[in-house]
């Protein structure tokens, strides 16, 4: 597997809508940077937050998901409490090709603040908008700043097309939309 190109990634977003919306250059003027990097493509979080809460005493379980484990929020900024986490997505749209698999990297200006993103990789023929976990690894409150860089997205091609891609086994999380929950 190679990691593939910025050339790449642009043909692959403007003439088979791989990423929508595709910003073809790096912003990053007082913000969180996002848009096309060398070797990569820097999503931005939209404006969309579930944010964990115990204020009823719920229990999170992947297989008996509860909402009343959060609250959902749009706002221009989103305060992460200490020690907790919240969900959020991108504002990009993404349709992974079938040669292709997706990870995704934190970026540093949040990593350096104890701010920690996870995202499962983006397997082959998968699409949709990503859902995003970010940490607050602090003792401290920490802010997120909606439309702007949250994390960055490295397209690994690999050495040919796979036998199973996630659209043939009709996976669960295919072409989620918003914020989408733990199923099972």
């Amino acid at each position: 597997m190679s990691v593939l190109p910025d050339n790449w990634i642009r043909q692959a977003a403007l003439e088979h809508d791989m990423i929508s919306p595709f910003v073809e250059k790096q912003q990053r003027d007082g913000i969180v940077s996002y848009g096309l990097s060398s070797y990569g493509y820097d999503a931005r979080v939209a404006d969309e937050f579930k944010i964990f809460t115990n204020i009823d005493s719920a229990i999170v379980d992947p297989k008996d998901f509860s909402e009343q484990g959060f609250v959902t929020r749009t706002s221009d900024v989103c305060i992460i409490p200490p020690n907790s986490f919240v969900l959020a997505r991108t504002v990009e749209y993404f349709k992974i090709p079938r040669d292709v698999l997706v990870i995704c990297v934190g970026k540093s200006t949040y990593a350096r603040c104890g701010i920690i993103v996870n995202v499962t990789p983006l397997e082959p023929e998968w699409e949709g908008h990503v859902t995003l976990e970010f940490s607050n690894t602090t003792p401290l409150p920490a802010k997120i700043y909606p439309n702007e860089g949250a994390c960055q997205f490295l397209f690994l091609k690999g050495e040919g097309p796979c036998d199973i891609s996630y659209a043939d086994k009709s996976g669960k999380y295919m072409k989620q939309k918003g914020v989408t929950l733990p199923k099972i």
